[in-house]
């Protein structure tokens, strides 16, 4: 019996190598040294491309099937409420009084806010940028809607066979890659950082850099579009972004080198800022020096002051947003007094969904998430770098990269902090809108006065 299981056995063992091999090779040919290279065969590309004909082609049948079972096809959460154009606190004050009324105050004010209370619960414009962005249509996965699959046979078939490509050859590829991607990034930055400092360091930090990254891009089936690469940020300057995903920095650091800014952290994570800040002077800030906005301000202001060192990469809304609309910014990363360089970040969300809900989802669910999705694809806007003009303060000038950023990403520029994410508001914003009807209440009173 041993005599005929032994040559089964070799066979086996024999094939399992030469899969191994053939894996490794197709790994090494078409994908880790395209990274090294920066270079690309437009397989990625021509994958979208046909992922976007098989989505139509789904949304068809999804159309024709839900005709013929009478069914409603989904479409995203519609409140009913008509838009208007927005109007100053007296302007509605004055429509609500009908003309205007004599008294300083008036019953019918208290409609005024009552109305635009209720509107904000049923339209909350806050609270729904902290989940996913809904689609119009199906792409296959089953984050879009549950019951679109069942529609027809073929569907369903359609999405069964989605389900093992994505989990049975796209997943363990991309793990593959990330592992890949992050192993080497440890070990090439823990080597460069025994050279001495000078331009030979510099140089092979910045091709280590690049090439992990570009790995661990294509590790998420990333297909990038940059644009206006002449606006890239340059040494001496910082970069400031909207925030979707934690993927931002490698989406941003796979087309350029940044010095990173963040808290140290323990495990995985701090072995990796250990490694990278060996060849890279990237800024960690321990867990106590976090709040001392002083301090923050002056390794920032002294990173900066040296042209040598990298730009900083910062994202200054402080929490990801869900690729709707651009939060306001923190100030701090304006008040340094350096050359600011705006980049707009915006993905495609039919082939997977990009956003971060951390209050949802941990780390290693969210990457399960990403890697198991379709692609991501996006695109990236390098804007013409922006000063702080005269009389301009940090606040202001913060508001304008902010609007910059949103005009050209296509995303809404809204005033809301993103710490409402977790928090409640302000009473600084409950003052305000005091302020306003008193002013309101102040003016009708000036007005009697003089007539």
């Amino acid at each position: 019996m041993e005599s005929y299981l032994f040559p089964f056995d070799s066979l086996i063992c024999m094939l399992l190598g030469i899969s191994l091999t053939v894996w490794c090779t197709l790994l090494l040919v078409f994908i880790i040294v395209p990274a090294i290279l920066g270079v690309s065969f437009g397989i990625r590309r021509l994958y979208m491309m046909s992922l976007i004909k098989l989505f139509e082609w789904a949304t068809l049948r999804m159309e024709r099937g839900a005709r013929e079972k009478n069914q409603h096809l989904y479409k995203p959460y519609s409140n009913g409420i008509i838009a208007k154009e927005p109007a100053s606190l007296e302007q509605e004050i004055q429509e609500m009084r009908r003309g205007g009324a004599e008294p300083e105050f008036d019953m019918s004010d208290i409609f005024h806010f009552c109305r635009r209370g209720v509107e904000s619960i049923v339209d909350d414009e806050v609270t729904k940028r902290f989940t996913a962005e809904e689609l119009e249509s199906w792409n296959l996965l089953t984050r879009s809607n549950y019951n679109f699959h069942h529609i027809s046979t073929r569907l369903t078939g359609l999405w069964g066979v989605g389900v093992l490509i994505r989990y049975g050859f796209l997943l363990p590829l991309r793990v593959t890659l990330a592992f890949t991607g992050v192993g080497l990034l440890v070990v090439l930055t823990s080597i460069v950082g025994l050279f001495p400092n000078g331009r030979m360091k510099n140089y092979l930090s910045d091709k280590v850099h690049l090439m992990c990254y570009r790995i661990c891009v294509r590790a998420l089936t990333a297909i990038i579009t940059y644009h206006d690469s002449e606006n890239k940020p340059k040494n001496g300057g910082i970069c400031v972004a909207n925030h979707t995903s934690p993927i931002d920095v490698i989406i941003l650091a796979s087309d350029g080198c940044y010095a990173m800014v963040g808290q140290v952290h323990g495990g995985l994570m701090g072995v990796i800022q250990r490694a990278m800040v060996k060849a890279c002077p990237h800024i960690w800030f321990e867990r106590s020096e976090v709040k001392d906005r002083h301090l923050v301000a002056k390794r920032l202001s002294d990173h900066v002051a040296d042209e040598s060192k990298l730009p900083i990469l910062i994202f200054p809304e402080g929490t990801c947003i869900n690729n709707t609309s651009v939060m306001m910014f923190k100030k701090g990363s304006f008040e340094i007094g350096c050359t600011v360089y705006p980049v707009a970040i915006k993905y495609d969300p039919r082939f997977g969904d990009a956003f971060w809900n951390s209050s949802k989802f941990g780390m290693v669910n969210y990457l399960l998430h990403m890697m198991s999705s379709w692609a991501i694809v996006c695109s990236v806007w390098y804007l013409p770098p922006m000063s702080r003009m005269e009389g301009e303060d940090a606040v202001q000038f913060a508001n304008r990269v902010k609007a910059a950023i949103a005009r050209k990403g296509g995303l809404a520029d809204l005033l809301w902090v993103g710490g409402l994410k977790r928090g409640k508001v302000k009473e600084v914003f409950k003052e305000e809108q005091q302020k306003l009807y008193s002013k309101v209440l102040v003016g009708s009173s000036e007005d009697r006065s003089r007539s």
